[in-house]
């Protein structure tokens, strides 16, 4: 898949999910049904992965 087919097929994925659920659920619960949803449509998916922080030249540490 190219860029765009992947930002198409996320877009549809995140409007499914939206207009299926509705809003007032736990971020957990669209994140699980999000991950679903890219996995149907054949996407590689990883999810909370951590990414350095970089604030004001500082790296913060920001695990739990």
């Amino acid at each position: 898949m190219i860029e765009n087919e992947i930002s198409g097929a996320v877009v549809d994925a995140a409007y499914k999910v939206h207009t299926t659920l509705g809003p007032g659920l736990l971020e957990s619960v669209y994140e699980t049904v999000m991950d679903h949803e890219l996995r149907r449509r054949k996407l590689r998916v990883r999810r909370q992965v951590m990414i350095p922080v970089v604030y004001e030249g500082v790296v913060l540490d920001h695990r739990n």
